[in-house]
């Protein structure tokens, strides 16, 4: 994706903050546009169409956790929360409201690039066709055909362990809670089961991981979720 042509909006009171972020971003090649308020965030991703949203909480005319669900309600643009609030409940309230990831402050230039480079190619590769073959590590799996091959031998799944692993691909490089995890592969009633995503999650890494003890690709977000790393 050419970071030249892909506008990034900062939606941040702190002046300070929006210059740092500014300057990482303008030096990688993005284009960026500001507000300081959540109605301006508002009225600027739907006349600018951003790709990408990197949104602060602390808003002073609203909270920013009720900014995502509004542009959630008519856009799918990824939403990159930067926060000073460092509680986990505070992580799975953004991301259960439709956020795609959480960084915490203070943050380095390097994880805010990092973060945003994978939320953008996860945005770019969803606009395109998707290819129904994913690699990672020594892994390889069909969505066409519902094979996984490790090393090239066949690993079985259960229906399960199969339907975890491709809502887990489907959001690559996203943090996903325990609660939508839970909601997509088991259904609503099981939101509160954590225990069931525990052993599945471990199930997948036995059979998936080379050392499953140290996990590479299905990462644990302590008292929030899993992200699955390509």
């Amino acid at each position: 994706m050419d970071a030249a042509r892909t506008k990034v909006l900062i939606i941040e009171d702190e002046r300070q903050i929006r210059r740092f972020v500014r300057s990482a971003l303008e030096d990688e090649g993005y284009e960026v546009i500001e507000a300081d308020t959540a109605a301006a965030a508002l009225k600027l991703t739907a006349g600018e169409h951003p790709a990408l949203l990197i949104l602060d909480l602390g808003l002073p005319d609203r909270d920013g956790i009720g900014v995502i669900p509004d542009v959630r309600a008519w856009s799918d643009v990824p939403i990159l929360v930067l926060s000073a609030r460092a509680q986990e409940e505070e992580k799975v309230k953004a991301l259960d409201a439709g956020a795609d990831d959480y960084l915490t402050k203070p943050f380095g230039v390097g994880e805010l690039l990092a973060r945003t480079h994978a939320l953008l190619r996860r945005r770019h590769a969803a606009q395109g066709n998707r290819d129904p073959l994913v690699a990672f590590g020594t892994v390889r799996v069909d969505l066409a055909r519902r094979a996984v091959e490790r090393d090239g031998a066949p690993v079985h799944l259960t229906p399960i362990e199969y339907r975890l692993l491709t809502a887990l691909i489907a959001n690559a490089n996203r943090v996903l809670t325990h609660r939508r995890l839970l909601a997509d592969v088991w259904g609503a009633g099981y939101a509160e089961s954590t225990h069931y995503l525990r052993i599945y999650v471990a199930r997948l890494r036995e059979k998936l991981e080379p050392d499953p003890a140290r996990p590479q690709h299905i990462v644990t977000e302590t008292g929030v979720g899993y992200r699955f790393k390509l």
